[in-house]
């Protein structure tokens, strides 16, 4: 790409950096403070939102870091600080709450033992916990800049035997600034352009830098965020409150595919922060229909007949989330590309590497895509250590470590949890029989059969890889046994009928 050509009627500037992050989410804003302790400089993260607390509705769902994303906490030291702003999940409770107003509490059980506590926090906190470790202790390693994007990625030649990475940015200012890193670190999401440029340069024939597609019930549900106002009245006469550690499920009243609904809203740790209620229907649904405040109202009153909507949805909020478009789940998917060398010479290497989303995304069933991210920093950093922050070495050696993973993880999110948001009441239902049925067979004979999926992912012991070998081996028992009944029932039938 000829930047010189594009850009020639702005002012560009040349900014130097040994390493440039595109996306500043949590897998950024890890990989930079890992690279930092690791004593990297001159570290520069690029992101389009314009702070690290930048509020956005419909992204402000929460999340849980689990065992496997405190090893990138546990690494930076950062677990304790997680706790104090976070619901453990040793104290998760859940409240249902029926159309009639009746509602039942009860604590969600930790299956197992090996699980460490997890944590709920908001998207917008964690990001938050990780900026700030970066202003406090890293400020002289990273720079963070915001309402910063990527425009171009170029690979220019130098000679015939070392070439050199052009990155083109579009500032807060709107100058445009070129870097020169000898890393560069994609953690730009699904529609990565650092993954898309590496697919272009791609001359080998294969399509490693293609995601590759699993489908999955879940994929292609819509959802949308409401947010609303802290403790707010649960029932009509407002005498019971939202208590802000406390998880709920608000039934609604409408029933059907393109009316029903719920909401669902998360534990929050501070009891005057705002809370969010997530949606999740069926394109088709007849909430995406619904254009202004007034229509939403008439759509949510009879909906949720025991709660004061009026009340706790702001005219404001209402007319927000009637025009939002809201997102979608994606198809689990992964890339088996995870990094990219340039013609160096010995002395300099010069590559890329990718991470989260990039190279892995999928629904949300598992409560995977922040753990796995964090978990992907994790294994970076082993590949420095073992190659001695040798990118040449460091970044073949990460994909071939991650990659196993990366795939077993893309097919876990397709099978472990995919019923879960009230898509099909019968395959739910079929779902809930072989989840059972695996957790029965497995406390009576765990030396044969497995736990189920979404239980073992709770244990961050087990690699996501060792997860799935474990599933399949469980499967496949269960087909071997399905047959042999089957065979057995045949011929006893076969039997009598001779009789």
């Amino acid at each position: 790409m000829n930047t010189e050509n594009s850009f020639a009627a702005s002012e560009t500037n040349y900014s130097q950096s040994n390493v440039l992050i595109i996306g500043g989410g949590p897998a950024g804003l890890a990989t930079a403070l890992m690279l930092a302790k690791r004593g990297w400089k001159n570290i520069t993260v690029l992101e389009k939102r314009p702070t690290a607390g930048y509020y956005e509705p419909d992204k402000s769902f929460s999340y849980q870091i689990d065992g496997r994303g405190q090893k990138f906490t546990d690494y930076l030291e950062l677990t304790h600080q997680l706790s104090t702003i976070s619901v453990p999940s040793t104290e998760f409770y859940l409240t249902t709450i029926k159309p009639d107003g009746s509602r039942k509490t009860f604590k969600l059980p930790i299956v197992d033992p090996k699980r460490k506590t997890a944590y709920w926090l908001p998207r917008r906190a964690f990001l938050l916990l990780l900026y700030q470790e970066i202003e406090r202790d890293w400020q002289d390693s990273i720079t963070v800049l915001f309402n910063t994007s990527c425009l171009q990625i170029n690979k220019i030649a130098i000679n015939n035997t070392e070439e050199k990475l052009e990155i083109v940015v579009k500032g807060e200012n709107g100058n445009i600034v070129k870097f020169a890193p000898n890393l560069l670190v994609g953690c730009d999401g699904l529609n990565s352009i650092v993954r898309h440029t590496l697919k272009k340069w791609d001359k080998s024939g294969s399509d490693k830098y293609e995601m590759k597609l699993f489908p999955s019930p879940s994929s292609g549900l819509k959802y949308k965020v409401l947010s609303l106002p802290p403790n707010i009245p649960l029932d009509r006469k407002g005498e019971e409150h939202a208590v802000s550690t406390m998880a709920y499920a608000i039934r609604g009243a409408f029933k059907g595919r393109t009316r029903s609904v719920s909401l669902g809203l998360l534990p929050l740790k501070n009891p005057d922060e705002p809370r969010t209620a997530n949606i999740i229907t069926y394109p088709d649904h007849e909430i995406w229909e619904l254009k202004n405040s007034e229509e939403l109202y008439n759509f949510l009153e009879p909906a949720f007949p025991q709660l004061p909507i009026r009340q706790i949805v702001s005219p404001q909020e209402a007319d927000r989330f009637a025009k939002s478009e809201g997102g979608s789940f994606p198809i689990p998917q992964y890339c088996s590309g995870l990094h990219f060398l340039l013609k160096a010479n010995q002395s300099c290497a010069t590559g890329i590497v990718l991470l989260g989303d990039a190279i892995h995304c999928f629904p949300p069933d598992i409560g995977q895509g922040v753990n796995s991210a964090l978990e992907d920093v994790c294994v970076l950093n082993e590949a420095l250590s073992r190659s001695n922050d040798d990118i040449s070495l460091a970044l073949p050696l990460y994909e071939s470590l991650r990659l196993p993973d990366v795939k077993a993880l893309v097919r876990l999110a397709q099978t472990a949890f995919p019923w879960q948001y009230n898509q099909d009441p019968l395959r739910r239902n079929l779902w809930s029989v072989n989840f059972f049925l695996r957790l029965l067979l497995s406390r009576l004979l765990p030396f044969i059969f497995s736990s189920p999926a979404f239980l073992l992912i709770q244990n961050q012991q087990l690699s996501y890889q060792q997860i799935w070998a474990m599933v399949q081996r469980t499967t496949q028992i269960l087909y071997l046994l399905g047959l042999i009944f089957i065979v057995g029932y045949l011929a006893v039938v076969l039997k009598v009928a001779e009789i």
